[in-house]
């Protein structure tokens, strides 16, 4: 039985893409802040789901995320799905800091830690949610296009990392653009917004085919080609932000 363990379980496309590997017969590890919805997906099987409490920006995440790997048995699959992101024309440090705090240092934390037990086990599956932010920086929401760009090349580096080690170890870099979660649960107007079953479905669909980096969907793909061929200057004259 194929053992999974998803950190940011606790809502959006963390809690649907750990619904839809529990329909699929897994076994199934969840961690994040909030311990009701951890214990809503337990419901769902509870002979094979384990749940822990973890907040990725504390030291002892690692340790915790330990824990729940050995109740779980191994763990075939990461998934990093724990990130945070807000509109900050205003630049408003408290903002931004705490974008760096989740995407930033606590991304490095645990994806080090799975990178850690995957080399010292035998290899397996190491996967994250970023996103087409990435891609460019977005004046609206600079730390967090800023750090979904680390998470990008951090991947990169691993993944260079693990050849250079030979390690068998697999990488999968998603990047969603605007999905329907409490993320973006604000007065704002995104464009092209996909529900988070969708996303749910073609992140299972990548997973499983261990692609590694698909742009969800194919309109975000579209967009993403056309903002990588726009020079410096053009993209700067861009108003490239969500409507109030």
């Amino acid at each position: 039985m194929k053992r999974i363990v998803i950190v940011g379980a606790t809502s959006g496309i963390g809690f649907e893409t750990a619904k839809r590997f529990i329909g699929k017969g897994w076994r199934v590890g969840v961690a994040g802040r909030r311990t009701g919805p951890l214990e809503e997906l337990r419901a769902l099987a509870p002979d094979r789901v384990e749940t822990q409490t973890l907040d990725v920006t504390c030291d002892d995440a690692p340790e915790r995320l330990a824990e729940l790997i050995e109740r779980l048995g191994g763990m075939d699959l990461y998934l990093h799905s724990s990130g945070i992101g807000k509109r900050n024309i205003e630049l408003e440090p408290a903002t931004e800091l705490a974008t760096l705090r989740t995407n930033g240092e606590g991304f490095v934390r645990m994806v080090t830690a799975a990178f850690h037990w995957f080399r010292t086990h035998g290899g397996g599956h190491l996967a994250v949610i970023s996103s087409i932010a990435g891609t460019r920086g977005l004046g609206s929401a600079p730390a967090y296009s800023a750090t979904k760009r680390m998470q990008n090349t951090y991947i990169d580096a691993l993944a260079q990392l693990s050849h250079m080690e030979r390690l068998p170890i697999r990488f999968t870099d998603i990047r969603p653009g605007f999905v329907a979660t409490p993320l973006l649960n604000d007065t704002h107007h995104y464009p092209m917004l996909m529900s988070v079953d969708r996303v749910a479905d073609r992140i299972v669909r990548a997973l499983e085919r261990r692609r590694r980096c698909i742009v969800i969907d194919r309109r975000y793909a579209a967009l993403v080609f056309l903002w990588r061929l726009l020079p410096e200057w053009l993209w700067e004259r861009l108003n490239v932000r969500t409507k109030a």
